[in-house]
C-alpha cells in the first residue's frame, strides 16, 4: 500500500526550480532514507508531502488524498527541520497538549522513556538545551500513533548518545509496523536505519534502491594498503592518506592490485572493500560514477547505469 506519493512533482520558487518532475512512492512498512546535498530539494519534497506547500505542477498524495486536507494528515507524524516550542510550558505539558488532539495517544510515561525525556518532564522547554528540544520535537511526531512519520534532519545538534537514543526509538516504531521517511545529512544515520535510500540532486531522484544497491551504482571499491611510495595508477578515482595507510578509490580493484604487483610496488596489509554510503553519495551527487549517465534505480527494479 502506498502511503505517500509524488508524481512528476515540480516546485518553483520564482526562477528557482526546487523540484523537477520528481517521482517518489513511500509504501507501508518501509523505512526510507532521503539523502541529498544542501539545495537538492529534500525539504521542499517533504513540505509537499505533508501539505505545507503545493506543487507548481504534477501531483502529490498522502494516504490517497490531498496532503493539504486535514483528514489526510490524521495518521501522519512530522518533525520539520525547525520547531517552535512554547518556552514557558513544561515538557510534560507540551506532550499532554499534543496528545489531547488524538483519540488514542501513546501514554506520556512510555513516550518520555522511549525518547530519553523522563528527567526533563517538569522542566520548561525554554530552559532545555538545543539537543533536548530536538528530542522533544521528534517525540511529538509519535504521540498520536501515526502510520507514517516524516522526519526532516531529526538528529541535528544531538550528541552521539542522544542520536543513538533516537535511532532506537525510530527502529522500535518501524519494528511495530510503522513507516518512516527520514531526511538526513548524517550518512551514517541513513546507513544505520534505512532499508531503502533515495538520493536527490538538483530537484530530481538520482538513485532509489537498497543501501547496498546504491553503493553498487557507483562502481567504486576502496583499496587500502601500507606503502612507502606509489606511482600514478590508472583507474584511481581518489587517493586519501590516514594513520599511515593509503586509501585508493578505484573503478577496478582487481586490475589495481595487478598493476601494483606487476609494477613491483612494495606494499603490505592490503584490504579491498565496498565503498561506504558516504562515498556512494558523493559520487552520485557529483556525477562521478564510473561510466555514469543520468539514471535512477527503483527499489527492487534496478535500471542499468
Amino acid at each position: 500500500m502506498i502511503l505517500a506519493r509524488a508524481d512528476q512533482a515540480t516546485r518553483r520558487y520564482g526562477d528557482v526550480l526546487a523540484l523537477d518532475r520528481l517521482d517518489l512512492e513511500v509504501r507501508a512498512g518501509e523505512l526510507v532514507g532521503l539523502l541529498g546535498p544542501n539545495g537538492a530539494g529534500k525539504s521542499t519534497l517533504i513540505n509537499l508531502l505533508v501539505g505545507l506547500r503545493r506543487p507548481t505542477a504534477g501531483r502529490v498524495e498522502l494516504f490517497g488524498g490531498d496532503p493539504r486536507d486535514p483528514a489526510s494528515r490524521r495518521r501522519l507524524g512530522v518533525t520539520p527541520q525547525e520547531t517552535g516550542l512554547p518556552g514557558t510550558l513544561r515538557v510534560g505539558e507540551v506532550v499532554d497538549f499534543v496528545a489531547a488532539h488524538f483519540p488514542d495517544p501513546v501514554p506520556k510515561a512510555e513516550l518520555m522513556d522511549r525518547f530519553g525525556l523522563t528527567e526533563q518532564a517538569r522542566r520548561q522547554t525554554g530552559g532545555l538545551s538545543g539537543g533536548q528540544r530536538r528530542r522533544l520535537a521528534v517525540a511529538l511526531a509519535f504521540v498520536g500513533r501515526p502510520r507514517l512519520v516524516v522526519l526532516d534532519e531529526p538528529t541535528t545538534g544531538l550528541d552521539v548518545e542522544a542520536r543513538h537514543t533516537l535511532w532506537e526509538a525510530i527502529r522500535a516504531f518501524h519494528a511495530e509496523g510503522g513507516t518512516v521517511l527520514l531526511s538526513s545529512h548524517y550518512l551514517e544515520e541513513v546507513e544505520a536505519l534505512a532499508q531503502r535510500v533515495v538520493v536527490i540532486g538538483q530537484g530530481r531522484v538520482l538513485a532509489d534502491d537498497t543501501v547496498n544497491a546504491v553503493r553498487g551504482i557507483v562502481g567504486v571499491r576502496r583499496v587500502s594498503l601500507v606503502a612507502d611510495e606509489l606511482p600514478a595508477l590508472p583507474g584511481v578515482v581518489a587517493t586519501e592518506h590516514a594513520e599511515g595507510r593509503t586509501h585508493l578509490l578505484t573503478t577496478d580493484a582487481d586490475q589495481l592490485v595487478r598493476d601494483l604487483v606487476t609494477g613491483g610496488v612494495a606494499f603490505r596489509e592490503l584490504e579491498v572493500r565496498p565503498t561506504s554510503l558516504e562515498e556512494a553519495f558523493l559520487a552520485i551527487t557529483t556525477g562521478k560514477r564510473s561510466g555514469a549517465r543520468p539514471a535512477t534505480t527503483t527499489a527492487g527494479h534496478p535500471t542499468t547505469v
